[in-house]
């Protein structure tokens, strides 16, 4: 009963078009209902002839033709294609919806799960419902026909209806021996093939890394490896396949000529009629049918459940919550930060801030500075609420961030860093996903600001280039300046700078910092750096020490009162030398 749970969560994409599958059904059940004239309507015609009765003969192939010819290849064949329709657009529904719950996800979910592992959870598993209910109403309206063609039967030889029960007791038996190892053995294999997955995903986004580290070899072994144990999983399943089908077709086998055999008996005693006789040689293979619909269904029924419960972790938020907002909404944004004693720490490491308290206001350049480690970048991800704080509070123009709408928090707050990620789209296609209505004219005013359109315009196809897998076909400093003509875009009221020249050469530096300068004026502007050359020009730097604010003040000031500051900064200024 708990696998049949998995299905539940189903009913809201079903919804909608219940009353069609309802319908489509009916059809389909009334349709099998209609085979079970079918062996009778040949014996009786086959009857018929021996007693020189023309006329019935013809009469029963008649209807035999139009049952066979409308209702079950004509009628019973559109259904189940009209089904298949639904079940694809209910398919499209799950992997929509599977697809947002991932990109609800918290953070911490992203270093627990493998890419691959939520790739495929997502383009897989969720896909794995097509052409399912067709089948299953097929073996549903087979085993209701099937029963009520055992009382024809029983009525007409209990020798027969005792052989078939025995039989299809020892599939039930086979089943429930099989059942268990099939879907443990398919588990299995969905985790080798999410590794595999993630080490495809890796590859194709770091494949320059891969080829000037040269470390081909090492991931062509490692990926040999991943592919031997999925080699090794694809032959448990096989082998649980093999050895269940052989059994189930001893079984079927052994009902056929089991029935075909006792009926010839009877047949010869005179204990059945001809018409019964003709119509079990049709019975029995509903029978057989419908034990070789259960072995192979019983087999994909397996994955389905394994497949459902991996959609349904994300589905039921099983594994993690979705990230909450609030109701609120910022008009004519300040860009006033707060943080309130803010103790946060991730998960299963120590504290990073300790009663952290620092008010951050519009129009300045502000920086933050202090050794690795510190939780510079930790401010960052907990203004963007990536991370959520464990004590205190983060205010934006007042208003707790967790009480702000996700709309409002994102519109208004936005996050350069060192490694901006570019999508694998046309530049123009970049800032589409930005505001879809936007023009070439506004996207061009955008990187001029940023100081990029010379450089774009200067490429053969200009704002339709394609920026390749993570904007590889970029220098550092274009990503950069690329990221804050997306940010201008998106009109963000706050601006953050993650170590976002620490990586770049002096010309590229220079015109971020120009970049960055054009923002102060009616942006919040706050920047994270190790290379305090960076920064000295700020409006107002600060120093984090242990989780906490050590020192503030400008750059000559700190130089005379921060101790920590002037390491920093003589530190740096030896390693350039």
């Amino acid at each position: 009963m708990k696998r049949f749970k998995e299905f539940i969560p189903l009913w809201k994409f079903i919804k909608e078009d219940r009353k069609r599958i309802i319908f489509l059904i009916s059809i389909l059940f009334a349709a099998s209902l209609s085979q079970l004239f079918t062996g009778y309507l040949i014996g009786y015609a086959l009857e018929s002839i021996t007693r020189k009765k023309l006329n019935k003969a013809i009469i029963s192939l008649f209807l035999y033709f139009l049952n066979s010819a409308l209702i079950d290849d004509g009628l019973g064949v559109y259904t189940r294609k009209e089904l298949e329709k639904v079940e694809s657009k209910i398919s499209k529904k799950l992997s929509y919806e599977s697809y947002n719950k991932v990109l609800n996800l918290p953070a911490n979910a992203f270093e627990d799960i493998t890419s691959g592992e939520i790739i495929n959870r997502v383009s897989q598993d969720a896909n794995s419902l097509t052409f399912v209910f067709g089948r299953v109403v097929r073996i549903v309206s087979a085993i209701i026909t099937t029963f009520i063609l055992f009382f024809y039967i029983l009525y007409n030889s209990y020798f027969m209806a005792i052989e078939i029960i025995l039989i299809l007791g020892l599939l039930l038996l086979l089943l429930k021996k099989y059942n268990p190892l099939m879907k443990e053995a398919h588990k299995i294999r969905k985790r080798k093939q999410d590794i595999e997955t993630s080490l495809v995903t890796e590859s194709v986004r770091g494949i320059r890394e891969i080829k000037t580290l040269g470390i081909k070899k090492s991931l062509l072994k490692e990926g040999d490896k991943n592919t031997s144990e999925i080699d090794k999983g694809n032959i448990r399943e096989i082998k649980l396949n093999r050895d269940f089908n052989i059994i189930g077709g001893f079984l079927r086998t052994l009902m056929e000529v089991g029935v075909f055999l006792t009926g010839a008996i009877q047949l010869y005693y005179g204990q059945i009629s001809i018409t019964f006789f003709i119509a079990m040689t049709y019975y029995v293979y509903r029978y057989t049918w419908l034990m070789e619909e259960i072995n192979n269904f019983t087999i994909e029924y397996q994955k389905l459940v394994v497949a459902l419960s991996r959609v349904n972790d994300l589905l039921l938020n099983r594994i993690y919550s979705d990230v909450s907002y609030g109701n609120k909404n910022l008009k004519n944004t300040k860009g006033i930060i707060e943080f309130k004693n803010v103790v946060f720490g991730y998960p299963n490491e120590k504290t990073t801030l300790k009663n952290f308290n620092l008010t951050i206001r519009p129009n300045k350049k502000i920086a933050i500075v202090g050794k690795s480690g510190q939780g510079k970048s930790t401010l960052f991800n907990l203004i963007t609420r990536i991370f959520d704080v464990n004590k205190g509070e983060i205010l934006l123009d007042g208003i707790n961030i967790k009480d702000l709408s996700e709309k409002s928090l994102n519109q208004n707050i936005s996050i350069i860093r060192q490694e901006p990620f570019i999508f694998n789209r046309t530049i123009k296609e970049n800032f589409k996903l930005i505001d879809e209505n936007i023009t070439i004219n506004e996207i061009r005013k955008y990187t001029k600001m940023a100081y990029l359109d010379d450089y774009i315009m200067s490429l053969p196809k200009k704002y339709n280039t394609i920026l390749g897998e993570g904007g590889v076909n970029l220098s550092g400093g274009q990503k950069q300046r690329l990221s804050i003509a997306r940010t201008l875009a998106k009109k963000s009221k706050v601006v953050l700078f993650d170590e976002a020249t620490s990586a770049l050469d002096n010309n590229s530096q220079e015109y971020i910092k120009k970049s960055i300068d054009n923002l102060v004026v009616d942006h919040t502007v706050v920047i994270v750096a190790h290379r305090l050359s960076t920064i000295i020009d700020a409006d107002e730097i600060y120093v984090v020490d242990d989780g906490k604010i050590v020192d503030s003040g400008t750059h000559e000031e700190l130089l005379k009162k921060s101790k920590i500051y002037n390491d920093l900064y003589l530190s740096e200024d030896s390693d350039s030398n």
